[in-house]
């Protein structure tokens, strides 16, 4: 009789900033999974709203951290990924934000997909919204050019090979951060996601995985490139870092996704009903991405006590560029 491997040891970690009660239903989700969890971090991004006392009211084993100043997406990320590996000796870490809910097997089939084969260095839900459509904001990029023995591996499970995925449920593998480094914390929000997922994958595999399903409680259903408004600064500045800056891409997708982007955002600019604030933005993102590059985490990060000494550890061994 074959004996079943040990579950691995899974930390989520998940960053909020004021919205109170859907973190409390994420809560409520993560310890509903059928496969248990070894430890749940809550990084509350300064948040106004009692998040962080909600957090421990509603799960009073999590280990919530609160920082005095809001870090964005990247930096809770980044402090979260952080504290799971130094305080809670992850194996794997689950990501997500406070208005994502996880149906109770998500988990479980994300588990399941990174040990369908080797080298497998992180795993994507499928992202739904309320109403059980797909979510335009977390469509995962399906990895270009890739093998068909690797193309057919992953289908017999269901599973789609990709080159990049979100922050919205992902799974990552603890050693892969180790050594590759945490999010770029300096991004704040938008594309974060994607230099980290690409940098893991560069020399490695991702899945798809759509029998984990999470529902991503966004106010609105649509992508980000609808009318983002003064956020649309990051969106520019933060792909001209990638595409300069970022180990993720190989120089044929930095031209691959270089192009798509100019498309995408000349697109997003057509369609404002605020065109000129957009075009503002487009200026400002030019310049901060084409003349400076990202802080060290160690920067972007420093005065949050025992939070940089953690992000400090991890980054002192890794081989980030």
């Amino acid at each position: 009789m074959s004996v079943l491997p040990p579950p691995p040891r899974v930390v989520a970690v998940i960053v909020a900033y004021n919205r109170r009660q859907l973190l409390v239903e994420a809560l409520e989700a993560v310890v509903a999974q059928t496969l248990p969890l070894a430890a749940v971090v809550v990084v509350d991004n300064a948040s106004t709203d009692g998040s962080a006392d909600a957090a421990r009211a509603a799960l009073p084993t999590a280990d919530v951290v609160t920082l005095v100043r809001n870090t964005g997406g990247a930096g809770g990320f980044a402090a979260g990924m952080a504290r799971a590996l130094t305080e809670h000796a992850a194996e794997w870490i689950w990501v997500m934000d406070d208005d994502t809910i996880p149906t109770p097997t998500a988990l479980e089939e994300l588990v399941r997909a990174v040990r369908s084969g080797p080298g497998v260095a992180l795993a994507g839900s499928r992202v739904v919204w309320t109403d059980g459509r797909d979510h335009p904001m977390n469509t995962p990029r399906t990895r270009p050019f890739v093998g068909s023995a690797e193309r057919d591996a992953a289908a017999s499970s269901g599973y789609v090979p990709v080159r990049s995925s979100s922050f919205v449920s992902m799974l990552v593998d603890a050693d892969a951060v180790r050594r590759l480094g945490l999010p770029i914390a300096d991004y704040f929000i938008w594309n974060d996601d994607f230099e980290f997922s690409t940098r893991l994958l560069r020399g490695a595999r991702g899945l798809f995985v759509p029998q984990s399903v999470v529902v991503h409680k966004t106010a609105k259903l649509g992508s980000t490139d609808v009318d983002p408004g003064e956020r649309f600064y990051y969106e520019v500045r933060n792909k001209l870092w990638l595409l300069l800056h970022s180990r993720g891409l190989s120089p044929a997708e930095k031209l691959l996704y270089g192009g798509a982007t100019v498309v995408r955002s000349a697109r997003t600019i057509l369609r404002s009903r605020n065109r000129g604030l957009l075009l503002r933005m487009l200026a400002a993102g030019l310049k901060r991405g084409l003349t400076g590059r990202p802080q060290s985490n160690a920067r972007s990060l420093a005065g949050l006590g025992p939070v940089t000494d953690a992000v400090v550890a991890i980054e002192s061994g890794a081989g980030r560029g």
